[in-house]
């Protein structure tokens, strides 16, 4: 059998060669080592949602949504609020107080659909990581504030 080059293999991971157990390997092969450090760690601050993440990194990736989903909320609400007063600004018109009537209405119901949301997101993370007690809890809150606002659009 004959070898026409080396073999290149896709998709393996880089091996530490400085590592002593890698070491004694490739002495064994005969290969010549390199005399380089050790890449430094791959850090990330991404969080593991994966099946080998555990219950304290998924509970901390629920959180990290939810806090995204507030902040995005209040953004949204505060920068259609915003606008809002910058149009103030502009002389009179119908069509000037429409748009500030719509932008504020906007941000009013950003306020108020953001912690709902906040409650979406919250019971299936609960859900997800088998706080079935929790996740019910947060359905019946949903299933009330449905009612509520079904029984108001009647009223």
């Amino acid at each position: 059998m004959t070898r026409e080059g080396p073999a290149v293999l896709t998709g393996a991971m880089p091996m530490n060669m400085n590592h002593p157990a890698h070491r004694d390997l490739s002495r064994a092969a005969g290969a010549a080592l390199p005399e380089t450090a050790p890449p430094p760690p791959i850090v990330t601050d991404a969080p593991t949602t994966g099946a080998s993440a555990t219950p304290v990194e998924r509970a901390e990736a629920g959180e990290r949504w939810i806090s995204k989903l507030l902040r995005g909320g209040a953004v949204c609400s505060g920068g259609l609020f915003l606008a809002s007063l910058a149009l103030e600004a502009l002389p009179a018109s119908e069509g000037v107080h429409v748009a500030i009537d719509v932008l504020r209405k906007g941000a009013a119901s950003a306020l108020l659909v953001t912690p709902v949301v906040r409650l979406v997101v919250a019971g299936t993370t609960l859900g997800i990581r088998g706080e079935w007690k929790y996740a019910l809890y947060a359905a019946g809150v949903l299933g009330l504030l449905a009612l509520a606002v079904g029984a108001g659009i009647h009223a």
